[in-house]
């Protein structure tokens, strides 16, 4: 058994707690069961479920600490954690940032569970997977892609007397479908806590009809361009930005948000007046756990309100240095939009190149934010207002921090999942002005 109620779990907790003779002793309870199907080349690969439950114990002698952690729930077994967590902290060196656990705190519940999503079968599964590759044989198309339901349980508890506990699910589905010479590639992605909200036949059609549209594709001249980024080709770009909103990193001279002279930008204006952007882990289409990873309660958090930087992440340790208010890390990033789709934006641009996705992302420059990375999947020519032909792939050099200061508009925001961080950010499509391309790829 990998699920466990509120009640189990809490049962297990206390155990661990209680049988510790520590300072003071935290445990986690996670638990999942992961259904996923695979296909390529237009033929089911694999298929299966993965269910699973680990128990972390952390425990501290003053300034020492250890952590283990095991998948067993008997009572040897939770004894034999514990001491294994205890004789780890006696042997280790005592850390100077050091924290205490947290008292005990207030969760408000979220909305990550959804009993559709919890129920889908190994029937479902197929039936995606025959959804996706049926329609590309009928169309000369070669179909891989890959699906995945989970339902989980997280719980936590110290010896201070904290104590959550909530559940969640989760559907993932990505798949590229290839023209059968090789010479187009489309892709579509999903990412969604209920399953209800998604359609495979649907969905594979995005990424059929681009892998048609970008076959032929021609080469343009690199250079500086009107772009349209789809959400997932800016999610990745964007979750490299967001990792230099921490406060420790800005102090001390190691990210964008490093103000000249010292200090931080807290409170100036970084981007255009159109960029505002919070997080909220109640939000109805990207709900997450109430805490973070500390177990800090994570509250709507405003982070840039019209290209204003309203907050920097302050560790515990942090925080208490620079005598800051700390708040639960937030689990999910939203960004405002407007009401349009990417076609309607493609609609108002006289020149420019429209970008499905992006891959291969590598940090230039920490200072700046400069990314240098590759457009898959379809990248497409604009001009007066309609797609007017597929273009090859490009070898691009920007910055987030620059792009979000040359917005032209954003589209309506939707959910998408970053392959460099496991966050949901809710993200309009975007169009740019002078994004940098600065060479030619012949990847399809």
């Amino acid at each position: 058994m990998s699920i466990y109620s509120e009640n189990e779990a809490k049962a297990i907790l206390d155990k661990v707690v209680a049988l510790s003779k520590a300072d003071e002793c935290t445990a986690t309870l996670d638990g999942s069961i992961e259904g996923n199907i695979r296909y390529a080349l237009n033929n089911v690969s694999t298929s299966g479920i993965v269910s699973n439950a680990e128990l972390q114990v952390q425990v501290a002698y003053g300034k020492r600490s250890g952590i283990a952690t095991i998948n067993e729930f008997d009572d040897a077994s939770l004894k034999r954690v514990v001491a294994r967590a205890e004789e780890l902290a006696r042997l280790a060196p005592e850390n100077p940032e050091f924290m205490p656990a947290i008292p005990k705190q207030t969760y408000k519940p979220t909305s990550t569970f959804s009993d559709k999503t919890a129920a889908v079968t190994p029937e479902y599964r197929a039936k995606v997977a025959a959804d996706s590759i049926l329609p590309c044989r009928a169309n000369n198309l070669v179909a891989a892609g890959f699906f995945t339901d989970n339902q989980k349980f997280s719980a936590l508890a110290n010896s201070k007397g904290n104590f959550g506990y909530q559940r969640s699910t989760e559907v993932d589905f990505t798949c590229t479908v290839r023209t059968d010479d090789g010479r187009g590639s489309g892709w579509v992605g999903r990412n969604l806590g209920d399953v209800s909200q998604f359609s495979a036949p649907t969905e594979i059609q995005i990424a059929m009809d681009k892998a048609k549209r970008s076959a032929d594709a021609k080469a343009l001249e690199p250079g500086k361009y009107t772009v349209i980024l789809e959400p997932a080709a800016s999610a990745d770009l964007l979750t490299f930005m967001f990792f230099g909103f921490d406060a420790r990193e800005a102090d001390e001279g190691r990210s964008f948000m490093t103000k000249k002279g010292g200090g931080n930008k807290l409170g100036e204006k970084v981007f255009d007046e159109r960029v505002t952007i919070y997080s909220d882990p109640a939000d109805p289409s990207a709900a997450v756990l109430p805490w973070d990873d500390d177990g800090l309660p994570r509250v709507h958090t405003p982070i840039v309100t019209k290209g204003v930087v309203d907050y920097l992440q302050y560790s515990r340790y942090w925080g208490k240095l620079k005598g800051k208010d700390v708040v639960g890390q937030p689990g999910n990033i939203i960004m405002q939009g407007g009401d349009k789709s990417t076609m309607d934006l493609v609609k108002t641009t006289q020149k420019g190149v429209l970008v499905t996705r992006t891959w291969y992302i590598r940090m230039v420059d920490p200072q700046t934010v400069l990314l240098t990375g590759l457009t898959r999947d379809g990248t497409f020519y604009i001009e007066n207002g309609e797609i007017k032909y597929p273009i090859k792939n490009f070898r691009f050099n920007e910055s987030p921090v620059i792009m979000l200061n040359n917005v032209e508009e954003f589209g309506k925001p939707v959910r998408v999942l970053p392959q460099e961080a496991p966050i949901v950010m809710m993200l309009p499509p975007m169009k740019l002005r002078e994004f940098t391309f600065t060479s030619l790829s012949d990847a399809v």
